[in-house]
């Protein structure tokens, strides 16, 4: 753990699920004076000091199965970066639109799918310390301000969904105790989004020990000037509500507009990095360097040509 200097502590972190098929599928990483390198090594080279890999349980591809994902912990960790592991409970994506049980889940009932998340996260979480990895956090559901595991965790069964969590949070502990739990929701400059969610959960004995949102405002057509002090506010508040920390899991901004993102970046991470006590732990960037070129994603922070856009200058300056 990183011990009690705060700027070795924050986590600037990147999200790069991706990377792995990107170097399988031969894109080519480029520095900024246009030398091929290994795009964690220029993430490096930007400040970023954390990695965050996202897993499914059983993808079709095995793209972000347990697999790859204790290849990419390895390959980061002996780089020096600190890791988070983002448990999605599902073969595919999950965020606040799906969140789909499993194919080998899909007929279980309750208390067989409170086990299995015991077990899926459990047996990731062994993988992993086998090889001498242990994350600094993980993510127990990804995006969930309206449950996971549907329709049995969804929000409106708030007791199964605390269970469930609960069954995440526990299985963490038992392999890795020193390990942080986040749980993640989106939009993080909606405070009733938050309030609404973290109060069900402390009234069924939720466990969690950090409190994580993502923050896009290209998503709900703002500028971020209109919605980061409100993103601030809600930080702080949440740090004495419920007595927990925090932490920007996922940020992005457009590839197109790069002084914007570049400027929202800085701001949110000088500002999270000021929050008292060291509460705020760190910001993590999603995709950067999953470029439009290949991705089709508009909030990379990678040009067409391959190399890193100014945006990721924000970790530095």
């Amino acid at each position: 753990m990183c011990g009690y200097n705060r700027e070795i502590c924050f986590a600037k972190g990147a999200d790069v699920g991706w990377l792995k098929q990107m170097e399988d599928e031969g894109y080519k990483f480029y520095n900024e004076n246009g030398k091929e390198e290994d795009c964690l090594k220029i993430l490096q080279s930007y400040g970023i000091n954390s990695i965050r890999l996202r897993v499914w349980v059983n993808p079709t591809d095995g793209r972000c199965g347990k697999d790859e994902v204790v290849e990419m912990a390895e390959r980061a960790i002996n780089m020096g970066f600190k890791l988070m592991i983002d448990f999605h409970y599902s073969d595919y994506w999950a965020d606040p639109e799906k969140q789909f049980k499993p194919k080998a889940w899909e007929s279980h009932s309750f208390k067989e799918l409170v086990n299995d998340v015991s077990t899926h996260t459990k047996e990731v979480l062994i993988a992993l310390k086998e090889k001498n990895i242990y994350p600094e956090w993980v993510q127990v559901g990804n995006e969930i301000p309206n449950g996971m595991l549907w329709p049995e965790g969804k929000i409106e069964n708030f007791d199964k969904l605390s269970k469930l969590l609960n069954s995440g949070y526990d299985a963490v502990k038992d392999v890795l105790p020193s390990s942080k739990v986040i749980i993640h929701l989106d939009q993080g400059d909606d405070r009733k989004r938050f309030i609404e969610f973290f109060d069900n959960h402390t009234a069924n004995g939720g466990k969690y020990d950090v409190i994580g949102v993502s923050y896009y405002p290209y998503w709900v057509n703002k500028n971020y000037k209109e919605t980061i002090d409100n993103l601030m506010n809600n930080l702080n508040e949440y740090i004495d509500r419920y007595e927990k920390e925090v932490m920007v899991c996922e940020i992005g901004g457009e590839d197109t507009e790069v002084e914007d993102t570049y400027n929202m970046l800085k701001e949110v991470i000088e500002r999270v990095r000021e929050i008292p006590q060291g509460k705020g732990l760190g910001v993590f960037y999603w995709e950067p360097e999953g470029a439009f070129s290949w991705s089709k994603y508009k909030l990379s922070a990678w040009g067409n040509d391959g190399k890193p856009s100014k945006a990721l200058d924000a970790f530095i300056d």
